[in-house]
C-alpha cells in the first residue's frame, strides 16, 4: 500500500493499529499519519522495544492484516 493510500484510509487504519498497540495515543497517531517510519519510533517509545522488535511486531501485524506501505 503506498502512503496516499494509507493517507486516504488513515482513520480506519489507526483504529486498528491501536486495537493491537492499545499504549499508543491519538497524539502518536496524528505524529505518524501516513508514516511507518513514525510509527515503529511511536511503538518503540510506548513499549520500550528496540527497533527491530517495533519493526518485527509491525511487519507481522502488517502480513496477517494484509497491509503493505
Amino acid at each position: 500500500m503506498n502512503e496516499d493510500r494509507i493517507s486516504g484510509n488513515w482513520k480506519q487504519f489507526k483504529g486498528k493499529v491501536k486495537e493491537q498497540w492499545g499504549k499508543l495515543t491519538d497524539d502518536d497517531m496524528d505524529v505518524a499519519e501516513g508514516k511507518r517510519d513514525q510509527l515503529v519510533g511511536r511503538i518503540q517509545e510506548r513499549y520500550g522495544y528496540g527497533k527491530d522488535q517495533a519493526e518485527k511486531e509491525l511487519k507481522d501485524w502488517e502480513d496477517s492484516n494484509h497491509y503493505e506501505w
